[in-house]
């Protein structure tokens, strides 16, 4: 059983430069998050995925009240994955439900059980934005018993000053930052 598990969050399409909600230089971690799965999978960690998952009618879109653009909506090209998953990643699909907003992989989506159950007691997350899915996936992380390590060198946020004072709330709910190598 993994005693650790890397959480990629977010690496889809409309949040890469030119998508419907991007984080900016977010493609530039691609190659870096290639990396990190393949290092953890050679370690022989889980290796899980989040994603956006929206319904078309969902809460988060400006055109129901919200204060984003329409992004990730299920099985459109936008929704897409644009790193190198194996096979056997765990895929979390997150803000499913067209009422309810989701930003964290802990979400109603049962990971924390999961990981647990599977004999996971670390996590390495990267992935994006930092501000938000990043910040309450590690957050939340924490929240389960987890030791949570924040992959610095691989994770991307829309402003610097809202992404450094995430970091700063990282630091004091107990994440770990790790500068990379």
């Amino acid at each position: 059983m993994p005693a650790e598990a890397l959480i990629v969050v977010d690496m889809q399409r409309d949040f890469m430069p030119g998508g419907a909600l991007p984080v900016p230089g977010a493609d530039a971690l691609i190659p870096r998050v290639n990396e990190y799965i393949n290092l953890f999978r050679e370690r022989g960690a889980m290796i899980v995925a989040t994603r956006d998952w929206h319904p078309e009618n969902h809460v988060s879109f400006r055109d129901n009240g919200g204060p984003w653009p329409r992004h990730c909506v299920r099985g459109t090209p936008g929704a897409d994955f644009v790193v190198d998953l194996p096979e056997d990643t765990l895929v979390i699909s997150k803000a499913t439900e067209s009422d309810k907003e989701a930003y964290s992989a802990f979400d109603g989506t049962g990971l924390a059980e999961i990981l647990h159950k599977n004999g996971v007691k670390t996590v390495y997350i990267c992935g994006v934005a930092t501000e938000y899915c990043v910040r309450a996936t590690a957050s939340d992380a924490v929240k389960n018993g987890f030791e949570t390590y924040l992959l610095l060198d691989a994770i991307r946020g829309i402003t610097p000053r809202d992404e450094m004072r995430a970091l700063e709330e990282l630091r004091s709910a107990g994440v770990k930052p790790l500068p990379g190598p």
